[in-house]
């Protein structure tokens, strides 16, 4: 996560280049200027927490498919069918969750970029289709060191960084019945006081750590049990379209109830006026009226800009984005007009490169 103007900070790293929530992403992102580092934080069969995008996507960030550690995929690989003149009728798939394996199994896997070839005939196949804006030359066996959470907040620890782990929704049933006993022993709350609990038992200082989740009890919990940390707790919104997004009183609501800090996507706070200049939208208008900070995501996370229609995070300004160094303007309108506290990027020298060039600390 990049700060402004006070902190730098990034996403998973640098996964524009490394594999993300990787040993190498992360030490990557501390060299750019990033002063704050995320952890996705999900867990093991065995319950222990890690790093991991989501707690299903081992099958296209890791190399799971071609250890023997395959067979303890929730679903196997399955190739891609195609007829008899080789029309593609059915993708390759395959699901492979943290909660399949323990975490000594989790630790020899070596992380790849967030990919897979949908047309895959074999797992070898299935592994690739990382797109052409990213490269697989960081992605080998030597590199790709996975994580887990203690590990991370070790090496945040290390590279002088703060903390934003961000606990990510279960893809199994809660409370989870680890032992197969049919009794569900492993509650939400627990594993959100498990999160809080391991950077307690590193000694790390509750400023020095913003709490994550797209769940509001998740945040809730935090305020109420953890209060410390939940002071900077940070509620993610998981709008697809301005329509999602909360109103002015809801906005108002979450300050009323102890929440301080929203992050919604870019497209959430940036529009364009009639001259065609990218202005911040009524939702970072009434988020700040609320008493609200703001960190938004994710910056480079897209393929080149001046392709054009580039997707979800530029859908309510796409039109004034006409050359990649137009993220550059972004950053200003999102620094000095809309005020954020901070950006989640997948490069962080690019914001690094800004916050220089504008003598910001």
């Amino acid at each position: 996560m990049q700060y402004l103007p006070v902190e730098q900070g990034c996403w998973a790293g640098a996964p524009l280049q490394f594999p993300e929530h990787t040993a190498e992403s992360y030490r990557a992102a501390a060299r750019m200027g990033a002063g704050i580092l995320e952890c996705d934080v999900t867990f093991t069969r065995d319950k222990e927490l890690v790093c991991r995008h989501s707690q299903c996507d081992l099958h296209t960030t890791t190399n799971i498919l071609e250890t023997p550690l395959a067979e303890k995929c929730r679903r196997p690989f399955m190739p891609a069918q195609f007829d008899a003149s080789g029309n593609l009728i059915q993708e390759a798939s395959a699901q492979c969750c943290t909660s399949d394996i323990t975490l000594e199994e989790f630790k020899s896997l070596k992380g790849k970029m967030d990919a897979f070839n949908p047309q895959a005939r074999n797992a070898r196949e299935y592994l690739q289709g990382t797109p052409g804006w990213r490269t697989d030359l960081y992605a080998g066996l030597t590199s790709g060191t996975l994580l887990s959470h203690r590990e991370s907040i070790e090496l945040f620890s290390k590279l002088g960084v703060k903390m934003a782990p961000e606990l990510k929704s279960a893809e199994v049933a809660m409370p989870y019945d680890s032992d197969g006993d049919g009794v569900g022993d492993y509650t939400q709350e627990v594993y959100a006081q498990q999160m809080i609990d391991e950077h307690k038992a590193a000694d790390i200082k509750p400023r020095d750590v913003y709490p994550q989740s797209f769940d509001i009890r998740d945040i809730r919990y935090w305020i109420a049990n953890e209060p410390d940390f939940g002071r900077q707790a940070v509620y993610l919104d998981d709008a697809n379209t301005v329509a999602d997004l909360p109103n002015a009183g809801q906005l108002a609501a979450y300050k009323a109830e102890g929440i301080n800090i929203v992050a919604p996507p870019i497209f959430a706070l940036l529009n364009v006026d009639g001259s065609g200049n990218i202005i911040p939208s009524n939702y970072a208008i009434q988020a700040k009226a609320a008493g609200l900070d703001i960190i938004t995501w994710t910056l480079e996370r897209s393929g080149l800009l001046a392709d054009g229609d580039n997707g979800f995070y530029y859908q309510t300004f796409d039109s004034a984005i006409r050359r990649e160094g137009d993220v550059m303007k972004v950053l200003d309108v999102l620094n000095r007009d809309v005020g954020i506290l901070g950006i989640f990027s997948d490069w962080p020298a690019t914001v690094t490169y800004y916050a220089n060039c504008m003598g910001l600390k």
